[in-house]
């Protein structure tokens, strides 16, 4: 295992922002295509069903991803699907989980890429006390990947169950979220500091459950340039079982005081969010949540940091069950150059084939004059093209998005998507894509 500072996949994405930004200037978009690039298939070596974990490219331009369920031993893959000539894409499974004792298994969390090329991720089960693990996958000559345990959760008091991806800093320590375990049993945020010799150490910063803290975070974090870490819990909070956004800042000694930024469940206020924040270029942070709002069936919410050290929450937009909205959405957000948010919902859209509830949609919200924001329905799911996107989203340098469904496709059991923007001409710019 070789490390290095700045990783693949964060190079990668600082070349498609900046390409993004360039491309997406002079162009607004009115429609979107959607193509489904892989069907995920029950037929006892695919995976299928992914969940939270988004998508991620390498600088080939492949996209990595797990899968919850399926393989060769039925406990979730991860996976690599490759662009080939004509437009289609070519699935490959790179490892099979559950494989022995210790192996982990299920994992709901997406990928990271290390400076050399190694694969990072979290199962929510297996490993040496079945409360899942955190692992490493290395390529191997021929196109193979072996994998290695870096840790085994569930020695108590140790946190439990991650679901959540990982995040690198500066100097190669991974960071990230379990949903149970910890002092108090409500989940934990740890860091794993790698060892000579290949070893890693893990060590919990903090366990969730001091009331009226957070509880059980199902979402990633996000550092801040100060070297902060952020993230949300599903439970817990001010207002009872309604959740919280939540900071963790390093302490003098190597300890983390952790303070709670926003309680949801406040009135009309969103509850129960799920997903990881973003910050935008001001230090606003953005994400959703995954029920309440006006009409009960989640928000997109902004937390603005004021003097003094607090932070204030607006309600982007309220989802609502009416036929043609999204609403109870799972993942995050993401950015385009313009300041436009997108994200997904697990149900809702005026597509067929999951009726009453809808298939889920995916999502666009402008902002406007005054601090509004206007949201777009871009694409309503319709089983056959997909159904029941959990995972996040991701730009490549073009333009296109790309995603994943739980369900839906050929095979019923989940999909790969690519959302491609029809663009009007708008300022006339010497660009083509």
């Amino acid at each position: 295992m070789r490390r290095k500072r700045l990783s693949i996949g964060l190079r990668a994405a600082l070349v498609i922002f900046t390409v993004t930004l360039l491309v997406t200037s002079g162009w607004a978009a009115t429609t979107w295509n959607e193509k489904v690039l892989h069907s995920f298939n029950n037929n006892g070596t695919d995976g299928y069903e992914p969940y939270f974990g988004s998508l991620i490219f390498d600088a080939a331009g492949n996209l990595y991803g797990t899968t919850y369920e399926g393989g060769i031993y039925g406990y979730g893959t991860a996976f690599e699907l490759s662009p080939v000539v004509g437009g289609s894409w070519t699935e490959t499974v790179l490892y099979n989980f559950g494989n022995g004792t210790g192996a982990g298994r299920n994992p709901r969390a997406g990928l990271i890429f290390d400076a050399a090329g190694n694969l990072y991720g979290t199962t929510s089960g297996g490993g040496t006390y079945d409360y899942g693990t955190v692992f490493e996958l290395t390529p191997t000559g021929g196109g193979g990947w072996t994998e290695q345990v870096l840790y085994s959760f569930g020695n108590t008091p140790d946190g439990a169950i991650p679901v959540a991806g990982l995040i690198f800093d500066a100097t190669g320590n991974l960071y990230g979220t379990t949903t149970e375990g910890g002092t108090y049993r409500y989940g934990t945020v740890f860091e794993m500091t790698p060892t000579g010799g290949g070893g890693w150490t893990e060590q919990v910063l903090y366990s969730f459950g001091n009331t009226p803290d957070g509880a059980f975070s199902n979402a990633g974090l996000i550092f801040d340039a100060a070297g902060n870490l952020y993230g949300t819990t599903e439970l817990g909070g001010a207002y009872g079982p309604s959740g919280t956004a939540f900071e963790l800042t390093p302490t003098a000694g190597g300890g983390w005081t952790e303070k709670v930024l926003h309680s949801f469940g406040n009135g009309t206020d969103g509850t129960r969010p799920l997903a990881s924040l973003i910050f935008d270029a001001a230090g606003d942070l953005y994400s959703t949540t995954s029920e309440g709002g006006t009409y009960r069936d989640g928000t997109v919410f902004e937390l603005t940091p004021t003097a003094g050290g607090g932070w204030t929450e607006t309600v982007l937009h309220s989802f609502n069950n009416n036929g043609t909205d999204g609403f109870l959405p799972n993942a995050g957000l993401i950015f385009d150059a313009t300041g436009k948010l997108y994200g997904t919902t697990y149900y809702g859209g005026a597509g067929g084939g999951c009726q009453p509830n809808g298939c889920g949609t995916v999502v666009e919200l402008t902002p406007t004059g005054g601090g509004g924001w206007t949201e777009q329905v871009l694409f309503s799911f319709n089983f056959t093209d997909g159904a029941i996107p959990v995972a996040g989203l991701i730009f490549d340098a073009t333009g296109k998005v790309y995603g994943m469904t739980t369900e839906g496709g050929t095979y019923g059991y989940g999909t790969v998507f690519e959302l491609t923007p029809i663009r009007p001409c708008v300022v006339c710019p010497n660009v083509r894509l």
